[in-house]
């Protein structure tokens, strides 16, 4: 059931996302009066559609091949390659027929859209919930640091105060892409100790095999007292009750929830033993560990970090949400820079539907669904602004040369770049879902 909720998940956030794109397309040209055939969510490749009906001459329809969507104009060359029209004189209804700067309106509707709809999603979630964060001053124990962090240097309660000179004043800041993607100092209170660790520009390599909770954790460290038990859980079967604090696993010393873990990892199907303190007196428990290494019982609440929340009002939020949306779309470019530059593997960087997927998750929340949907609204207008042919930023480009020549380029290179930028995407694509797909069984 699980797999089903997290494809239904990936089908509906990308079906949004795909006939909202395409309608930005398809609005714009019918306001310059061109003639659109077609509407489909997913190619109807071969002309075989799962579902379609006609309505005032235009074909709606959800084709059989999920890569994407379309609209196909009338005069225009594009996925379709359809250019038995292009034969016969222009005819006024005809994409060929509209000015440059109407077609570059036409070919940038989709961009358009998508970036409205992300501003949009995040203004109403940002109203909604507001923005919560956790206070630098809550981690009073400091950080817990993944494989990546203590790789680049950082240490298990180690305080930091400030990134690039400037005071850090959210906890959640230390993970956020400003740090991941620009040259980042941050300066470490350790004991009496003050240093400087670099975040090195490669780190988004590290992140992409283990994850941004190896490099800090979002959760500040803590101490703890045992406070719920699993039903079946081996810290109920040992005896181990609610109150309780653990100081020892197997003698090694416990003062924080964090490092409860690694210990009990270590000794997964074991029988290992706790010292805890109850009502202040200490004791000695066993308790045998399943194949999973853990106990199963969660710390209490009064434990966790302070938790702030901003509210904002309907306009209020507006300001907020859009920047929150390109941050999303400049973030991104930034990534695709690194790529460029050879900061970041190709292989590192990209992800495709089995990632996105397992992004939405195999639980159903809403307000996760549509925060995703807005950061991948957000994606997708910047992968269709690179200029590759068969992509709207492609078209984008002959339009632009177009403008600037003074006459439009010729059909049979429009053709040919077309076919060019068709291969070039299915490359990418199965290059993408095949890193997708050892992605995960690399994991496993």
């Amino acid at each position: 059931m699980s797999i089903v909720i997290m494809v239904g998940q990936l089908v509906l956030g990308l079906s949004i996302l795909i006939i909202l794109h395409e309608l930005g397309h398809f609005l714009a040209a019918r306001a310059f009066g061109i003639k659109v055939e077609k509407f489909y969510l997913f190619f109807d490749a071969w002309n075989i559609s799962l579902f379609k009906f006609t309505y005032k001459g235009v074909e709606y329809g959800i084709g059989w091949l999920p890569l994407g969507g379309y609209v196909k104009i009338a005069g225009m060359i594009d996925e379709s390659m359809d250019t038995d029209q292009l034969a016969g004189p222009p005819q006024p209804w005809e994409f060929r027929s509209k000015p440059a700067w109407q077609r570059l309106i036409v070919m940038l509707g989709g961009v358009t859209v998508n970036v409205i709809l992300g501003i949009l999603i995040f203004w109403i979630l940002t109203m909604r919930f507001g923005e919560s964060y956790i206070p630098n001053s809550s981690a009073k124990y400091g950080i817990v640091p993944g494989v990546v962090g203590k790789k680049i240097g950082l240490m298990a309660g180690d305080k930091i105060t400030a990134v690039n000179g400037k005071a850090v004043e959210r906890f959640d800041d230390l993970t956020s892409p400003k740090v991941l993607l620009e040259n980042t100092v941050f300066t470490v209170q350790r004991g009496i100790e003050t240093l400087s660790v670099t975040v090195p520009h490669t780190i988004l390599n590290d992140l992409s095999d283990n994850g941004i909770e190896e490099f800090i954790s979002r959760v500040p460290r803590m101490k703890f007292v045992v406070d719920s038990l699993s039903p079946n859980g081996a810290a109920r079967k040992s005896g181990l009750l609610k109150g309780d604090s653990i100081v020892a696993i197997n003698s090694s010393p416990i003062a924080f929830y964090d490092q409860v873990k690694p210990e009990l990892q270590k000794n997964k199907g074991k029988l290992v033993e706790l010292t805890i303190k109850r009502n202040n007196n200490p004791m000695v428990i066993k308790a045998q560990l399943g194949n999973d290494g853990t106990l199963g019982f969660y710390p209490s609440k009064n434990d966790l970090p302070e938790i702030r929340t901003i509210k904002y009002g309907f306009f209020a939020s507006l300001p907020i949400g859009a920047s929150r949306a390109i941050s999303t779309f400049t973030d991104n470019a930034k990534g695709l820079g690194k790529i460029f530059k050879g900061d970041v593997k190709f292989n590192k960087a990209v992800s495709g539907p089995v990632a996105i997927a397992n992004l939405f998750g195999s639980t159903i929340d809403w307000v996760h669904f549509w925060s995703l949907v807005g950061f991948l609204s957000m994606v997708l207008a910047l992968m269709n602004l690179l200029p590759i042919p068969a992509l709207d930023g492609g078209h984008a480009v002959f339009l632009i040369i177009e403008m600037i020549k003074g006459k439009p380029l010729s059909d049979k290179f429009l053709e040919r770049a077309q076919i060019v930028g068709f291969v070039i995407l299915v490359t990418l694509m199965v290059f993408v879902f095949g890193n997708d797909i050892v992605k995960q069984v690399m994991k496993k």
